[in-house]
């Protein structure tokens, strides 16, 4: 269930943001990123100022799967600082290297609700991941903070309206999560604010 025109996957587990005014500039919380870590020799559970690593598959409320990490790295987050949708941090705290779980997440503490004021105009230039485009199809245009997706909702010439609001956006949503390593951050981490590492976060 997935628009065509992404370049990459959509779904992206940090809060939801809305552009800025201007060319396709966008204020975004950070996100996940991808990390391979060996596991811990001394299991913790989950609290704050530590990297969680996990794989996770999302579901929406006609039991569709939406999103799967499964197949590729574990994604890793710094928890506690915001990183992810909140009531998936929530259900995360305590858990162990192991655990295996499911939680259903309501659209206030996922991506919000969906709102009417959330279409802006950019020039298609900075639209990315197809050469021609169409209502409904999934954009990304690059933001001072990484990559953002959009929803194309009416194209013109030179440039396209695109809907803000996060594809997930007022959806209840369910995760099967699997929690693969918990470790204590680096200080460079904690600095940061988000966990680094192969495949995670790059400056």
């Amino acid at each position: 269930m997935r628009c065509t025109g992404s370049v990459d996957s959509y779904f992206s587990l940090g809060p939801s943001t809305a552009l800025t005014e201007g060319a396709a500039e966008v204020s975004i919380a950070a996100g996940y990123n991808a990390i391979s870590l060996t596991a811990t020799e001394n299991p913790m559970s989950i609290e704050k100022n530590q990297v969680v690593l996990f794989h996770y598959s999302v579901r929406d409320e006609q039991d569709n799967v939406v999103e799967n990490s499964h197949g590729g790295e574990p994604n890793a987050y710094l928890h506690g600082h915001g990183g992810i949708i909140k009531g998936l941090e929530e259900a995360l705290e305590g858990r162990d290297a192991g655990d295996t779980f499911s939680v259903t997440v309501t659209p206030d503490k996922a991506y919000g609700p969906r709102k009417a004021d959330a279409i802006q105009r950019v020039p298609i230039k900075h639209l990315m991941g197809a050469k021609r485009w169409k209502p409904g199809m999934v954009a990304q245009v690059q933001t001072e903070q990484g990559p953002r997706h959009v929803v194309v909702a009416k194209v013109g010439h030179k440039f396209a309206d695109v809907d803000t609001n996060h594809p997930m956006a007022g959806r209840t949503l369910t995760f099967d999560i699997e929690v693969i390593d918990v470790r204590a951050a680096t200080p460079e981490e904690l600095s940061h604010g988000h966990a680094h590492g192969p495949g995670g976060h790059h400056h």
